[in-house]
This record gives C-alpha cells, structure tokens and sequence, in this order.
C-alpha cells in the first residue's frame, strides 16, 4: 500500500510539472482563437496587440505591440506565474525587436507584488528601429513577501515592437523545471467552504469572550515567529479555537483553551535583550489588555513571552515599504471574492482582521477620538447580526468610519453599496456653503436647465426630508478626517442619489421656498464626476494679469516648469492652487523655484515589524535646493476640503517658500502615503493612510489639516455670481504693499 501511495504521488507531481510547462507560452507558440493562450494585457487601448507568423526569433510566431491609435501612451503584455518559488534571484530573458519608437521605449518588465521589486527597462530606452537582440531583467526574490510574479513586453510612445523566446530563471535554474514552494498557510483549505460557525449567542459573556479572542489572535499574528513565517493560515486558525472557547463554561477553561492553542504554534526564541529604540518614539504599542484582562497566571506569562519573542522584519502578513520606511503593506490577506454575504465565522474574520491593522499599523490610532478596544466590542454583535450582505457591507462601512481618515473608505463599485446608496444621480453637484447644501454645478448643461434649479440655489429638503436629517443619518457612513470633509461625501454620494427615476426637491432662492422634480440618471448619463475632473483640461499655467501668476497643482508636469518659469519669475505674486488632486507630483520641480536653499517642511512616522505598534519618525521631508535666483515674489497657495493627501503634503512644502501664504479652509486632513489594498471577506477593498505626516515642529496634520493663515470660504453670494472668492483674496493679498 505504501509503495502504490508513492506512485500516485509521483504521477501527481509529473503530471502538475507537465501541465506547468504547457501552461508557460513563453515562446508564443500557442495560440488559442486567435490570440495569445494564458497572456493578458493592460494599457491603453490606442495599441493594437498582434500574434505575428511572418517576423519572429524563434518557432512560429512572436508577440507584437503597436500604435496605432492618436493618443499615446503604453501597452504591456502580461504573464501570470500560477505558483510562487523559493530563491534568491529571479531572471527574465527575452528577444525584442522594434520598429520606429519614439516618444518612449520598449522593453521587459517584471515585477514581483506586492511592493517586492519591480523593473521595467525604461532606463535603457530601448528606441528606433533594432533588429533581435537578447535583453534580460534581474530581481531580487523574497518568498514570504511574495503574493505573486508577473512579467512581460511593453511599448510606451510610437512605434512597434516584437517579443519573442522569454526564459524565466530562478537562480540560474529554469522555472519550468523547478518545484513550487507551497507555504504551509497557504497549502490550508480546510475552511475554503466556509467556517463551519454558523448560530452564536450573544448575550455578554459571548461578546466579552470573542473580544478576548478578537485582541489574542490578532496579537499572535503580528507577534508570533511561527507565524511570521508563513506556517500557519492564520484565518483558518481563527474557526478552528473559536467554538472552543465558545463552549468554555468559565474564564478558567477559556484561558486553558487559548494556552493550549498558543503552546500548538510551536517553540520561539525570545529576545534576551532589551530592543533599543534611538528614533524618537510617536506611538508606543497598546498591549496593556495583556496585564489588565484578569488572565490566568499562565495565559498572561505565555503572551508576554510572545510580546518578547525573537524577531525579523520578514513577516508573512505584512510588509513595510521601501525597505522599511514607507506605509505598511497586508499581505497574503484571502479576499474571499466568492462570500458576497459571509457566513457568521468570516464575518467576524472580517472585524478581527481589519481592527487588528488598525490597532498595529494605523499611524494615528491615538486619534481616532475613542478607545478602539471599545469599538471591537462594539462591532462584535453588529457584525454577527448583519442578515444579508446590505447589512454587512454598511457594517463594514460604519467601521472603517469610526478611525476618521479620509483615505478609508470603500473603494471599487460594489452593487450592495450602490443599490442602498442609489444607483441614480442628479446632475446637480452640490457643496456645503455657509452651512448649506448649495448648487454650485451642473455636471450637465443640457439636463442642469431641466432641473429648474439655479446656481446658488439651497436645496432644503430630498423627497421630503431634510437635508440636516440626511446629513445626521448618513454621518457614521461618511468615512472622513473631521466634519467639513463628510459633508463633502454627502454631497456628492447621498443627497442628489436615488434608485427611484425622480427626486423630490425643496430649495431656496433668495427668501422664497420652491419645488421642483428632478429627472436622475444612471453616473455615467448624469456625468457626476464631471466636475471633479473638468480642471484636468484647463492649462496648468496663465497669467491673470502681467504681474501675477496662477499654477495648478493638478496639471502641472515637471517638465514643463523650465519653460514655464521664464513668464512666472519677475511677476510680484505666484498663485498656487492646490485645491484640487495632484497627478503628476510637481513638488520638486516647483519648489526647487521658490526656495533659496534645500527646507525640511514635513517629518513622518513609520510603523515597525519587529515591534508591531510601534510608531517612530523615520524620515524627513525636503524640498528645494540651492538657488540665489530664487522667486522673491508673494506666494500664495489655495486649500480647501478638496485639499487631500499628495495635495496637503505640497501645500506643506510650498508654505516653506519665502513669503508664502495659505488662504482657504480646512483641508481633507489625510496627509502621507496611503497603505497599500486592504481586503475584507467579501472583496470588500479599502486603505488607511500608512504614515503619519507632521510639521518640523511636531504639528498634527491629521484630522486638522494644513495651517491656513487667512480663512476664506466660498459664499452663496459669490457662488451665484461665478466668483473664485479664494482667487480674488489672493490678487488682494498680492496686491498689498
């Protein structure tokens, strides 16, 4: 029986090589309907992707990229490796070839996600026209970090190219005759299913016992070496203790349940020596529960020995960029993509997961305004008792909410979402003046005259509810840093949606009470994001009048600046206006400009893997250079709500110009680099803002915003009559001897 059992394993493993070699196509020979079998592609869609049987290095056929289109971009190919490798260096080879590119390059590109190493050969500006030659890529590999490795051809610009006879190598060795390395996490299926927990009390005891659960398996995962390692599907591990301390009948035997599952992880080496910390410390780790929970003597001596455990900055679940001093990166997290209602055990994987990010690797945590321990108890019997997934989605909703960062959110169309919220819009963009929900814009002209509304106009009452009910409804699903940046999600999402074809609309026009019906559309009909990137195609640059300048921050390429200076640099004030997204992150290129020698303006925290919650300032934020020619003109920057993140952190480094100014109002307040995806159950995908971003001297930007030293708000007076009240007060302020 044994050696028929060797057999079939043997035949199983051929058969799995077999099949990977055949699934490869690094050669291009196969074709199915036409195209490329296992390749995609992403890009722009001005470039035509080819098989071509007449030109090609090897075999049949070779892959070929071409424009063909008016505007240009780039267009890659893409292949998927099915399974992750153990090794030091992974090696891409191929042959291209090109033909008249210019504006751009051609090349290999590989990259190993997420965040490991990335190489796209833009560098060697591969350009012209070439015939074959032999080009490889090199990346350095990391197994544990690795969620996967993609690779392929690109063409940016003008031109063709042809790729043909690509090789991966792994060590020297190649990957079609490698073994894939299975993580023990990984090779877990046992809930793939579902979590086999289905009917839970919750009467107190229960919520108190799963918020215990809640912090000690959290804790475990960004504490325990084995774990760190990859050896366990931490998620699974959850549904296998949770009946067990559900059935516990006292605090005793919960606490037995626990010490016996920590004591099944496996031996650790503890640290014999005190950590030292020499950056300066923001944020300690909150582990104090350990002590303060009335554990048993021996389930409080086994975590605390965990607190003190050996460890490395390799962690299986989470990863910090840029070697250690960017945002934190949530690894090897299953989405689940199939659960668009999970069942009750990865419904409570959902709360424990996310408040665990939080609780370790949310740079402001001390500022969410609450004990977050007190929201994990809190969310518990909400999230069990969502009955569907509306109910699920909302509860997820309300709490990323509840950390007030205006990078969390849900991002990414979710059909649940949008049913509840309203899958219909007016093409009305409305914006809270004076406190009023106000008419500032029609996203379309043709049915903003239909409406009957007026810019300037305040809308009242929504089919016969008011705004001010709305707003106090909708608050806890507004995920934002403070107040004026809620009210703007509620006037772009909530106010003018419906599923309905029609909304009921009350308004204000001067001192008198109107109605009007308003026809909705679907967004794309209804154009509501029109507004929000109508200044994408305004010039970057204009002159208001031959001594002052104007700049958006949102259009503005570096490159243009060279030129763009000649008209700015003997005007007597410069206008910069940062009140919108930035694309391009211009900061260099201006503020190199505005400086006469390089300036600190910002200082940033970065989390730890060794020490989760553990916060220290890392890295400093520069700009400019030396510069005797420097502007010696007024500068005067432009914020407001819409002022959010890459916008607040340039605002930041302008202000440190000489004689800068910041008029406005208070800006989105979610300053530095946002983590990269986190996932819920359920493909449910948001982020958090990953580092925390201060002033020099310590300042908070977070939930405040960036210092202003003029408030200026829009008003109704000024919406009707199409001003740019901010604009004006900085001509005035640019004016003033």
């Amino acid at each position: 029986m044994k050696k028929l059992t060797i057999s079939i394993t043997i035949f199983l493993m051929t058969i799995a090589v077999y099949c990977q070699k055949k699934e490869t196509n690094f050669d291009f020979e196969k074709i199915k309907n036409g195209v490329l079998d296992n390749w995609s592609s992403f890009g722009s869609a001005d470039y035509v992707i080819s098989v071509d049987s007449t030109i090609f290095k090897e075999g049949k056929y070779a892959a070929s990229i071409e424009f063909k289109g008016e505007k240009k971009g780039y267009k890659a190919l893409e292949f998927k490796i099915p399974n992750n490798y153990n090794g030091n260096k992974i090696t891409l080879t191929g042959y291209i070839k090109t033909e008249n590119v210019t504006d751009g390059y051609a090349g290999l590109w590989m990259s190993i996600d997420p965040g490991v190493a990335f190489e796209n050969m833009s560098e060697k500006e591969i350009t012209g026209t070439t015939d074959w030659k032999k080009y490889s890529i090199t990346l350095n590999m990391d197994v544990l970090k690795t969620d996967k490795i993609v690779f392929g051809g690109l063409l940016e610009g003008k031109g063709k190219m042809w790729l043909d006879d690509l090789t991966i190598t792994i060590d020297g060795a190649d990957i079609e005759d490698l073994k894939p390395f299975i993580i023990p996490a990984k090779a877990d299926k046992e809930f793939d299913d579902g979590s086999q927990i289905s009917i839970i009390n919750l009467d107190n005891v229960n919520i108190k016992n799963l918020k215990i659960v809640g912090l000690v398996w959290g804790f475990l995962k960004y504490h325990h070496p084995n774990i760190a390692k990859g050896d366990f599907n931490w998620d699974y591990e959850l549904f296998r203790v949770l009946p067990k301390v559900l059935n516990a009948k006292n605090n005793k035997e919960r606490d037995g349940v626990l010490v016996e599952w920590i004591n099944s992880l496996g031996v650790f080496q503890e640290n014999k020596e005190v950590v030292k910390i020499t950056d300066e410390i923001k944020m300690k780790p909150d582990v104090d529960w350990i002590s303060n929970s009335n554990f048993s003597n021996e389930l409080s001596k086994l975590l605390l020995s965990i607190q003190n455990a050996e460890r490395t900055d390799d962690h299986y679940y989470v990863s910090i960029y840029f070697d250690g001093t960017g945002p934190p990166a949530f690894l090897n997290e299953n989405p689940y993509p199939e659960m668009k209602y999970p069942d009750s055990g990865f419904r409570i994987l959902a709360l424990y997961r996310y408040w665990n990010m939080i609780q370790y690797y949310f740079p402001y945590k001390y500022l969410i305004g609450e004990d977050w321990k007190n929201v994990l108890f809190e969310f518990i019997p909400k999230i069990i008792s969502a009955k569907n997934e509306t109910e699920y989605m909302l509860t997820v909703l309300e709490l990323i909410a509840r950390i007030n960062d205006t990078h969390a959110n849900i991002w990414g169309g979710y059909k649940a979402l949008n049913n509840y919220q309203g899958i219909n819009y007016a093409p009305v963009k409305l914006s809270f003046i004076e406190n009023k929900a106000v008419v500032t814009y029609f996203n379309d002209d043709v049915l903003g005259e239909e409406t009957g509304l007026e810019i300037g106009d305040v809308i009242s009452k929504v089919n016969n509810k008011s705004v001010d009910t709305i707003v106090k409804e909708n608050l806890k699903y507004a995920p934002a840093s403070n107040y004026a940046t809620k009210l703007r999600i509620i006037a772009l999402r909530t106010l003018v949606a419906t599923n309905d074809s029609i909304l009921n609309i009350e308004y204000i026009r001067g001192h008198k009470k109107e109605n009007t019906v308003i026809k909705v559309a679907d967004s794309n009909r209804s154009k509501i994001w029109k507004k929000d990137f109508d200044h994408l195609a305004d010039t970057c640059f204009k002159l208001i009048t031959p001594k002052i300048a104007y700049l958006s921050q949102t259009s503005i390429h570096g490159k243009y600046m060279s030129k763009i200076w000649n008209d700015i640099k003997n005007t007597k004030g410069l206008i910069l206006d940062c009140r919108y997204p930035i694309i391009n992150s211009p900061l260099d290129s201006v503020s190199k400009y505005l400086y006469p020698k390089k300036a600190e303006f910002a200082k940033l925290t970065v989390g730890n893997i060794k020490t989760p919650g553990l916060f220290t300032f890392g890295y400093i934020g520069k700009a400019g250079g030396e510069n005797i020619d420097y502007y010696k003109g007024k500068v005067i920057i432009l914020v407001n709500e819409d002022t959010q993140s890459t916008s607040e952190y340039h605002a930041m480094a302008y202000q440190k110009a000489p004689n800068a100014i910041v008029i406005g109002s208070q800006t989105a307040a979610a300053d530095g680099n946002i983590s990269d995806y986190i996932y819920f159950p359920g493909n449910i995908m948001t982020f958090i803002t990953g580092m925390g971003v201060y002033y020099p001297d310590g300042r908070e930007t977070q939930r405040i915003g960036i210092k202003i030293d003029f408030e200026v708000k829009p008003t109704i007076e000024g919406i009707k009559d199409g001003r740019d009240e901010l604009v004006e007060k900085a001509i005035e302020l640019i004016n003033e001897q």
